[in-house]
Formats: C-alpha cells, sequence, structure tokens
C-alpha cells in the first residue's frame, strides 16, 4: 500500500467535512471555504494508493499561532499508522508556532505524547430554545468587520483575521448578529446551519446577559430554534444560564495546546468552531 499527502481543494474539504458528518460532528452547511480561507496550505489529505483515506488541518493563523483539528481516518484504514503519519507531515506546517486543539477525551493520551498539554474542555450544550428579537441587536454590516476581529482577538489571546474576513461575511446558511447599544459595538455571535440544527459560535460578549441575547437574536435572525453552542468550561456563568434555558451538555472536548498556552479574555463566551478554535 503506497501512502502519500496532498494539501486539499475546497472539493476535497467538502468531502472531509462529509465524513465529519457520519462521525457526528454536525460541520456547518458552508463551512469549508471559510475554513479553507483561514490558511489555504493548512489542509492534508493522506491517500491510501491514490484513494483518499484521512485528513487534518493545522491551520496558521499567524505568525505564532496554528489550530489542529479535522483529525479523521476512515474507519477501514485504521490502525495502520496512516492517520499518525499525515499527523507527522501535518505538524510541520506550523513549524515553532504555538498549536491549540480541541479534541475528543479519549485521544488525550496520545496528544500529549506529541508534545500537548492539557488547558481545560470545551462543552457542547444543544437544545431547543425561543428566539428572541432585541431592539439593541442588529445584522453585521461589512464595515463592522474590523471591530469584531479586534474583539474575538482579544477574547481567544490569538488572532484569526482570515478566518474571520470569510466566516463574518454573510452566506445563505450563516450569519452574524453585532450588539450595539448607542451604537457602540460591545459584542457578536454568528450562526450557521448544520446538517441538524444550528451552531452559534463564535460568541463574544462582556457577559453572560448579553451572550444570551446574542444566541437568542442570532437564532432569530435565522429562524432556527434547535441550537448548538461550544462553551469553555470555565464559562459557569454561560453554562448555568443555558441549562436554564434546558439546554444538555452532549459532548465534550479537552483543549490542548503544544507550547504556551493562550489567555482567554473574559469576553470569549463561546467559541467559533472546534475545528479552528
Amino acid at each position: 500500500m503506497e501512502i502519500s499527502f496532498k494539501h486539499m481543494t475546497l472539493s476535497d474539504l467538502n468531502m472531509v467535512l462529509d465524513w465529519a458528518g457520519e462521525e457526528g460532528w454536525n460541520p456547518g452547511l458552508e463551512d469549508a471555504e471559510a475554513f479553507l480561507a483561514s490558511d489555504p496550505d493548512g489542509f492534508f489529505l493522506g491517500q491510501a494508493d491514490g484513494k483518499p483515506v484521512a485528513s487534518i488541518s493545522v491551520a496558521n493563523h499567524s505568525e505564532t499561532f496554528s489550530f489542529l483539528g479535522l483529525y479523521i481516518c476512515k474507519p477501514e484504514f485504521r490502525g495502520r499508522g496512516i492517520g499518525f503519519a499525515l499527523w507527522q507531515h501535518a505538524m510541520q506546517h506550523a513549524g515553532e508556532r504555538t498549536v491549540g486543539l480541541d479534541g475528543v477525551l479519549d485521544q488525550q493520551a496520545n496528544y500529549r505524547k506529541s508534545g500537548f498539554v492539557s488547558a481545560g474542555s470545551t462543552l457542547r450544550f444543544e437544545g431547543e430554545l425561543i428566539p428572541a428579537h432585541d431592539l439593541e441587536i442588529r445584522r453585521l454590516v461589512s464595515e463592522d468587520i474590523p471591530d469584531l476581529i479586534e474583539l474575538d482577538t482579544a477574547a481567544n489571546g490569538f488572532s484569526k483575521e482570515c478566518f474571520l474576513q470569510n466566516w463574518l461575511e454573510k452566506r445563505k446558511s450563516r450569519l452574524s448578529v453585532v450588539l450595539a447599544p448607542q451604537g457602540r459595538i460591545s459584542g457578536f455571535a454568528t450562526i450557521r446551519l448544520c446538517g441538524r440544527g444550528a451552531k452559534i459560535g463564535p460568541v463574544i460578549a462582556p457577559d453572560e446577559n448579553a451572550a444570551l441575547r446574542l444566541i437568542k437574536a442570532a437564532a432569530h435572525a435565522i429562524d432556527q430554534s434547535q441550537i448548538v453552542v461550544d462553551v469553555p468550561e470555565t464559562n459557569t456563568a454561560l453554562i448555568s444560564g443555558l441549562e436554564q434555558l434546558n439546554m444538555q451538555m452532549t459532548f465534550q472536548t479537552a483543549r490542548m495546546y503544544r507550547a504556551e498556552p493562550c489567555e482567554a479574555g473574559p469576553m470569549l463566551q463561546a467559541v467559533s468552531t472546534l475545528e479552528l478554535g
């Protein structure tokens, strides 16, 4: 069996997102273009005798930070070392950058072998909520994007400008809303339709009440009540608020870093995606 690696095309990435759907990850309907825009050279496909069988992304968001995701091997090719060989190949792309990931809990030991250290967990909450119109929350306009990127960078502790430039642009199945009392932007949220329901992320807001308002307003803007939100475990106030809305924790990942961890700020209420941070 001949193993080879290649950079993904947009078509390849759409195929890999279908794999992610089969794994139960429930990707967004239009994720591929925004993902690839984050770092066109950061998405890798592993092939066995020319057949695509494994994937990984190591997206270089900046000169100092990368994020790893989409680490998948087709079930019938697992246990042959293909996935790990692809991992080693792709990690070279990050160079000396800090690399973050949100990985499944039972793979933490393997990630540690590659130099990753745990920095907490990300908790997925799912459920049906009542969307709500909010007079202080409006749809994003293109002129808002630089300010939102600045807010997101401060909240996450790292910049992912190339990703957000695309992510924040309105698409058929994705839009963003902005909290702007008295015209001054203080937070925002992006919602996208998925195979099941809609995911909201990022949610950047000054407190949990503002975050919940953004979540409800985003759901209203896209007319969707079945919602998924990925929340850092340290955000106990928002977790409590989501639980009061009868949303349930359904999934947990380990946030891990190779090299110096990023320090998130208090405005990070929910992450953008588990694939890109």
